[in-house]
């Protein structure tokens, strides 16, 4: 195994573009086709198994990472270019959190809707909600923001646990699925403009 892999890169270096690191992934497959609503399949259904398949792995390696991700490491949550995420409460209240706290709010907030069974139905012939695919939209924006906090404040640590491939790999499909659905704004997603091309150029 190439031991220059494993180099953890000085704290001047902006991690998350070197080519070393970014070429380092878990599979090549096709993630356009992966992607794709496929044939004959209800897009609101399609919508709701991405859903829940990307959160369960953001989830598992954010948590992966979770050590390194304290209120003292980050004591705000922030993205790339020291972006800062403010959290919403369920009275509409937006306040500026630790970055693990914000985290586990997110977390919490997305395991709730896709556990409601009014929102996520699960029964054979229940009809999807109203505005379902805005709450799509919301749990899709909450997981790119962790993932946004994981590639600016912890991909060295991610390169040092040998994480970073499938970080890179779960950014490129997490961000194929959502261009061929629409589901992020552009502004949202600007921070990791650069990352993103990179990773898309790569695969």
């Amino acid at each position: 195994k190439n031991n220059n892999i494993q180099k953890v890169p000085s704290l001047h270096e902006k991690v998350y573009q070197q080519e070393l690191f970014l070429t380092e992934r878990i599979s090549d497959v096709d993630l356009l086709t992966m992607s794709a609503l496929p044939h004959g399949l209800d897009q609101h259904e399609w919508m709701a198994f991405n859903a829940i398949s990307f959160f369960k792995n953001i989830n598992l390696i954010s948590s992966a990472l979770s050590e390194f991700c304290t209120s003292t490491s980050c004591p705000m949550a922030t993205g790339p270019g020291n972006k800062v995420y403010e959290w919403t409460d369920e009275h509409g209240k937006r306040m500026k959190c630790s970055a693990p706290l914000y985290t586990d709010y997110a977390m919490s907030y997305i395991q709730e809707l896709l556990t409601d069974e009014k929102v996520f139905p699960t029964r054979a012939g229940v009809k999807f909600p109203n505005g379902f695919m805005f709450l799509v939209q919301k749990v899709f924006l909450l997981l790119f923001r962790t993932l946004s906090h994981l590639y600016s404040a912890h991909y060295r640590d991610a390169v040092a646990v040998d994480l970073h491939p499938h970080l890179n790999t779960l950014l490129t499909h997490f961000i194929t699925f959502s261009h061929t659905f629409r589901l992020l704004e552009a502004s949202e997603t600007a921070p990791l403009d650069d990352l993103i091309n990179t990773l898309t150029h790569y695969h």
